[in-house]
């Protein structure tokens, strides 16, 4: 039962010419200032999901983004400061890209999130999928096995710099602590300083793939999974989710079909899903054009990512519509009563699901953003039991 729900910024600043006859990706260049409003465009969409009952605002790590995308490079120390203004909301970590940190730093920026926040930081690792930003922390991406071994890696140690009180590790591309003297003893093992409060600590990834390796992996650490939304088509992709349970079984954990899963969506709501649909056209086609030419979306041809990239092409090209996604249910056009409706229908095929992540696409101006999001909360999260929030005493 959807009891949960949540929503993804990945921290584009507002925008004009958006949607494949405006501006392209690589030729938009915004100054300082400009770049640095996402702080106070953070801050208004947190202070509406808190007043609005929502109950999760994720957060993603990302870096050197002249062009206005994604302008987030520390979710944790954001977080911190989401939380001392608001009141009730938790804050994700939706990702911090494990390739771009030491795994015992971040996993002491966490823990100090944790303390400093009373639990509502939530963790979440990635792999990343920008190689401006990976390749630039010397560590691999094209090598996507290498990728993927220093990540597992780093993920394994931060899990055993969480539990144990203190531990060693030897592997291929970490000794820690190293084998140093130090004030009269020779180093073995090392411990966290401070360790989170709140244990076991609650961690989420994005299923992009959906490898058995992958999937195995995350069952392993007990780690939670986010499907679609974002960069990823929105909705559930039911060969993921049941190879996602299926992963947990083969550890011995029984799960219902959806359950330690996240469903991301996309939606605009209307007077209409004609209407809707027409309105949130250039922002899926700004978010396309952001996200194709990095090979995230599997169904574009090299020929339709080089003519999304031309906006005298683009318009008239063979590319997805909009139309489409709402079609296969991954972007949420309509009324609130239509998507109501349609969220129903997932709820029902995916008893396990409690948690969704409603979102707009990178390029929506922060009045919609936020105008969307309370009235997705006033007339949408009702029907499934949520109740806006009562105001804490001593708020305006």
């Amino acid at each position: 039962m959807i009891t949960k729900f949540d929503s993804l910024y990945a921290g584009h600043v507002d925008m004009d010419d958006i949607g494949y006859a405006g501006t392209a990706v690589n030729d938009r260049l915004f100054d300082n200032e400009h770049l640095a409003s996402v702080y106070a465009k953070t801050d208004a969409i947190a202070k509406t999901m808190d007043a609005n009952g929502f109950d999760t605002f994720w957060l993603a790590e990302h870096h050197f983004q002249p062009e206005g995308y994604e302008c987030l490079p520390n979710v944790l120390m954001s977080a911190v400061h989401l939380a001392h203004i608001t009141e009730r909301l938790n804050i994700g970590c939706g990702f911090n890209i494990a390739p771009m940190w030491h795994p015992l730093r971040l996993a002491e920026d966490y823990a100090t999130a944790d303390i400093l926040t009373g639990g509502r930081v939530i963790f979440g690792v990635g792999r990343g999928y920008h190689s401006r930003e990976i390749e630039s922390f010397g560590s691999p991406l094209f090598d996507q096995e290498g990728n993927r071994d220093l990540f597992e890696e780093q993920v394994d140690i931060i899990f055993k710099a969480f539990n144990e009180e203190s531990f060693s590790h030897h592997g291929k591309n970490y000794t820690i602590p190293p084998s140093v003297p130090y004030r009269g003893y020779q180093l073995e093992e090392i411990t966290l300083v401070p360790r989170p409060l709140r244990l076991p600590v609650e961690c989420w990834q994005p299923i992009q793939s959906a490898t058995p390796r992958g999937l195995d992996f995350m069952a392993k650490h007990g780690i939670r999974g986010i499907i679609g939304g974002g960069v990823a088509e929105g909705g559930a992709m039911h060969r993921v989710v049941e190879a996602f349970r299926d992963a947990y079984g083969r550890t011995g954990v029984d799960l219902e079909l959806g359950e330690n899963l996240s469903f991301g969506f996309h939606f605009y709501l209307s007077d209409s899903k004609e209407k809707a649909t027409r309105e949130a056209a250039a922002l899926f086609e700004e978010n396309l054009k952001m996200f194709g030419p990095l090979r995230l979306v599997r169904s574009l041809s090299e020929e339709q990512i080089e003519a999304m990239s031309d906006p005298k092409r683009a318009p008239t090209f063979d590319l997805p519509r909009i139309e489409g996604a709402v079609e296969a249910g991954g972007f949420l056009c309509g009324t609130p009563e239509e998507v109501i409706e349609h969220l129903k229908r997932v709820e029902e095929m995916y008893p396990g699901l409690d948690r969704v992540s409603v979102s707009q696409p990178v390029g929506t101006s922060e009045a919609i953003i936020t105008e969307q999001l309370q009235w997705f909360a006033e007339e949408v999260m009702p029907a499934f039991g949520a109740k806006i929030a009562e105001p804490v005493p001593g708020d305006d």
